[in-house]
């Protein structure tokens, strides 16, 4: 399903959305019409239409317009795109009235195992922003992968861990789960996940992954997935701290969407 505003999405919207690629996102897990962290998206969403179209964007009519896609039961992954087709290189700095687009697509039922990730020197530009502007971070997990690695983690200049392309990056330390932090998009997993063991974010530097006892990616639509190598370093698939935030994660209260 691709909507936009309601209706099936024409050409010259999708054609303008590819070519001059300005706007933002969110994605959402959606099970049986609910939504964990329905909030989270929300604010999301308002605060980056904000920053990128200088306007507002109103969340009940982005929430009407996400459930049509969705059925009353299953779980599908939607994606709640904002832009506005009558900008291009041209007009760029023209009042902007952004519009949205909602694509939708069953969620995969197959566990996708662990990940094996490579460390590369990249700090997204805007990145309290989720940007449709992903060209550079597929450019390096395309390198990544045609090296037989899964995905790449970003790193700063000076060695801090930063995220993944698509993911934030948290690790167990002595017993208890750190989140890196920095200069990183905030995911709204990352935040329900924090939020229900009130663990730490911290800067953590390369050296200090030599310490940590396990390490892990979240985002919507996986959740928690166990990171079994960074660069040379390897770690186990499970961890009781893992297995303790998949618990509370599940235990938290999803809402209509």
């Amino acid at each position: 399903m691709i909507e936009l505003d309601g209706r099936p999405a024409g050409e010259d919207a999708l054609a303008a959305l590819a070519l001059t690629n300005y706007g933002h996102f969110t994605t959402l897990l959606v099970e049986d019409g609910r939504v964990r962290g329905l909030g989270l998206h929300l604010e999301r969403l308002i605060r980056d239409c904000r920053l990128l179209f200088d306007t507002t964007l109103d969340p009940d009519r982005v929430r009407a317009l996400a459930r049509r896609a969705v059925p009353r039961s299953g779980r599908r992954i939607v994606r709640v795109t904002v832009f506005d087709p009558a900008l291009d290189l041209a007009t760029i700095d023209a009042d902007a009235r952004p519009r949205i687009l909602v694509t939708a697509r069953p969620a995969p039922e197959a566990d996708p195992g662990p990940l094996r990730v490579r460390t590369a020197v990249h700090r997204r530009d805007l990145p309290e922003v989720k940007s449709v502007a992903l060209g550079p971070a597929l450019r390096l997990r395309r390198r990544a992968r045609r090296e037989g690695y899964d995905d790449v983690l970003f790193t700063g200049s000076a060695g801090e861990v930063l995220e993944g392309g698509t993911w934030n990056i948290g690790l167990v330390r002595e017993g208890r789960v750190v989140w890196p932090g920095g200069d990183v998009l905030p995911g709204t997993t990352r935040h329900l996940l924090r939020e229900t063991g009130g663990d730490p974010t911290e800067l953590v530097g390369l050296p200090d992954l030599d310490g940590c006892e396990a390490a892990f990616a979240t985002n919507a639509t996986a959740v928690l997935r166990p990171i079994t190598r960074i660069d040379h370093r390897e770690y186990p698939s499970s961890h009781p701290e893992m297995t303790r935030l998949v618990e509370s994660y599940r235990a938290l209260p999803a809402h209509r969407l």
